[in-house]
């Protein structure tokens, strides 16, 4: 994923060209024929870029995210229908096309406008240059926690309330009453005073044909009545009964299986293939070299190198051609790399270099660090970690007479469409794009190398072509959360209080603010140095929060027991400045009994991370017991400003915590010889239900700007958890995973 940045997004606008658009989703002109073409059915009318109506007075909306289980669909559609007024027997949700006719404009709104007054008559202007960047962009991403709290809050929300307010004009026009005497209630306008009442359907097409207002008047929270419900989830009944169609369930007439082998040193080329015993099995069709492909777009760009195929008329079959099949790879620089010489880089990158880039200056740190009664110093690392999607990476193209047509379970629709035109050689036209649910994503779906192979591969060989990744591949082949090496240094004075805070780590990754702290320190000092590998990384469930929440919670505790102080009360005393914060700590403490005593073996740990917009408090009680851990309970408190659906948030947050605690006690990606030695789930596992603790969250309401679900539950886990393994055993882990026997 590359980096969202005001300059990025700034630029294409203007490399756009042109003027500027008017209007939220109806320009002059009228947009509805041209969304119309893309997904409207018999009977049934575009009202706005996100909003359908059909004659039976059924509202669709139109959802410009990807399903990968975290039931957005579901959510979105909770927004429009609340702003709507609409009856939600009535409503359910499509998925928006690849086409940039639904490029997701209310992202950048809300990363860049978010709530600030803009006056009336300039929104038509600025709504316009969004649409127009947003298509520039191919932007259709699911990532960032950025569906509720951007698509929801300046997409949903904004197109509910002005359809419900063209409703009303056209309703007015119709019976030829003044619009104010017009109420709306269960998807039917009223007038109040006669009490007659018409279903929407009736006045949609004139609806079609208007422009939407440019600020309609959004709902408070007091009067919601679909938001901050508990709905059940749209695409739960066909995955209960098997109907649900994944990527991987996709089967085209004539339709042949490949599966891939790529350079197992990420820069490596092929040099020689012995192909003799596998074309000789039974079923395989060709075996297909693919060459190292470099792809870009506003957001970034990305390579992957040299790869070969085997297609057979079976997966299994391909499989086994793959297994027997000889690849010899060309020696590379990065050979001999292992993740010693890995770390080692890091420490020295750190240690001698003559300058950091700071993210955060405040008071005199070295001064202070002199001055202190007692230094702590402290270093923390973290491993590569893999995505494990629990669907392998798989796509379904078909390549016949210069046209591309392929099925894919992606984060980022538009993007890989553009992404497979590229790699073919295609005009964007030539590309039609399906998107499917997703067996899980965690920023692993956001890069299209799987899919342009897919592309590749049913061009050469002019079949329709699924390509399935083997679990080895998929491990092998990421892009990894980076390995980060943290250092700190933290300043006393004589009453225990925290005078100065020093942090160097290597290498900055998105998001900016992730290495920053909530605590009051008078000195300040948090930087970093550049210290680049050849091992491709991405985003991956909370990025950079997910390991700066393990080195920043590790410190601020170790910071409390030199001063002699309760890790909880050392923490709240600072945050006395951030009300939100406090209250969720102090939640968090209270629900899990923090001041109640254990016996020996049992102890507790605290964390507290702020990502995406929401605040998330996290307690972990675990035991250790001759040195085995077990994780006992897990108490979560979070602030989301306003939880769209409390079910919903509240399996995020256990999702994201029970990923987190995999990383933590299993997640480790050890380079050898340049390459990845894990390869499956026996040597790179993940929590088991059977380990997995009791999960009590708890939301708290406060009304303030929304935040995301998604990621925010997984920051703070592991910091939690070493906390609670350093209360029980005096031990304190600074570097992931966790050991398997705490000594």
């Amino acid at each position: 994923m590359g980096k969202w940045t005001r300059r990025s997004f700034i630029t294409a606008g203007v490399v756009a060209g042109g003027g500027l658009l008017i209007g939220v989703a109806i320009r002059p002109g009228n947009r509805s024929t041209e969304l119309a073409k893309y997904l409207a059915r018999d009977g049934e009318s575009f009202l706005h870029t996100w909003v359908k109506l059909d004659q039976n007075n059924i509202v669709t909306a139109i959802v410009p995210h990807s399903e990968m289980g975290q039931g957005v669909g579901t959510a979105l559609a909770q927004m429009l229908a609340e702003e709507l007024d609409a009856d939600w027997s009535l409503v359910k949700y499509e998925e928006a096309p690849a086409v940039r006719e639904f490029a997701n404009y209310p992202i950048i709104k809300g990363m860049f406008i978010g709530n600030t007054d803009v006056p009336d008559f300039v929104v038509p202007t600025i709504d316009g240059a969004l649409i127009r960047t947003a298509k520039a962009l191919d932007l259709q991403i699911t990532g960032g926690s950025s569906s509720i709290r951007m698509t929801g809050e300046f997409g949903m929300r904004v197109a509910g309330a002005a359809v419900k307010e063209m409703l009303r004009d056209a309703s007015a026009t119709k019976w030829q009453v003044p619009v104010d005497e017009i109420t709306t209630e269960n998807s039917h306008l009223i007038h109040i005073k006669s009490g007659r009442q018409i279903p929407y359907s009736d006045v949609a097409q004139a609806v079609s044909n208007m422009v939407p207002p440019a600020s309609p008047k959004l709902k408070s929270t007091g009067d919601f009545k679909i938001i901050g419900k508990s709905v059940a989830r749209f695409d739960l009944p066909s995955k209960v009964d098997g109907t649900a169609l994944f990527a991987i369930d996709v089967k085209l007439p004539d339709m042949l299986y490949a599966t891939v082998q790529r350079a197992p040193s990420f820069t490596g080329r092929i040099d020689k293939i012995t192909d003799t015993v596998s074309r000789s099995i039974k079923g395989i069709v060709d075996i297909v070299k693919l060459p190292s492909t470099t792809v870009s777009s506003a957001l970034g760009s990305f390579s992957f190198a040299d790869s070969v195929a085997v297609v057979a008329d079976s997966f299994w079959t391909a499989k086994k051609g793959m297994d027997l099949l000889d690849v010899r790879w060309e020696s590379t620089k990065h050979s001999q790399v292992s993740s010693n010489v890995i770390f080692n880089q890091f420490e020295r990158d750190i240690d001698e270099a003559l300058e950091r880039e700071i993210d955060v200056s405040e008071g005199d740190t070295a001064g202070s660090l002199m001055d202190a009664d007692i230094v702590i110093e402290a270093d923390y690392r973290v491993p590569y970690l893999a995505h494990t999607c629990m669907e392998p990476l798989n796509a379904t193209a078909k390549v016949i007479d210069g046209y591309c047509e392929i099925w894919v379970g992606c984060q980022s629709p538009l993007s890989f469409r553009k992404s497979v035109a590229d790699a073919l050689g295609f005009e964007l036209e030539k590309v039609t794009l399906h998107n499917c649910l997703m067996g899980g994503g965690f920023g692993r779906k956001s890069r299209p190398d799987y899919a342009i192979q897919a592309a590749q591969i049913a061009l050469k060989v002019g079949r329709p072509v699924q390509l399935i990744w083997t679990r080895e591949e998929d491990v092998r082949q990421d892009f990894y959360r980076p390995a980060i090496l943290s250092k700190f240094r933290g300043g006393l004075d004589t009453k225990g209080n925290l005078s100065a805070w020093h942090n160097t780590y290597v290498d900055k990754h998105e998001p900016h603010e992730a290495a920053q702290i909530p605590y009051k320190v008078p000195s300040m000092d948090i930087g970093h140095v550049s210290s680049p590998t050849h091992i491709p990384f991405g985003a991956w469930r909370s990025v950079a929060h997910s390991h700066h929440g393990f080195f920043t919670e590790s410190f601020i505790d170790e910071v409390a027991v030199a001063a002699g102080q309760d890790p909880y009360e050392y923490r709240l005393d600072r945050l006395k400045h951030l009300p939100r914060q406090f209250a969720v700590l102090k939640k968090a403490a209270l629900m899990a009994n923090w001041t109640k005593e254990l016996p020996i073996g049992r102890g507790r740990g605290i964390s507290l991370q702020t990502s995406f917009g929401s605040i998330v408090a996290e307690v972990v009680e675990v035991t250790v017991n001759e040195g085995k851990l077990s994780i006992d309970r897990v108490v979560a408190v979070v602030d989301p400003g306003y939880a769209i659906s409390p079910d919903g948030m509240k399996a995020q947050i256990e999702s994201g915590i029970i990923y987190g605690l995999s990383a933590a006690l299993n997640g480790e990606i050890t380079i050898e010889n340049g390459a990845v030695k894990q390869s499956n789930f026996h040597d790179y596992s993940c929590i088991r239900m059977k380990d997995s603790p009791a999960i009590e969250t708890y939301i708290i309401n406060s009304g303030e700007a929304l935040g995301g679900a998604g990621e925010p539950g997984t920051p703070p886990i592991a910091a939690a958890l070493t906390n609670a393994i350093y209360d029980a055993t005096g031990n304190r882990i600074r570097q992931l995973p966790v050991p398997d026997i705490i000594l």
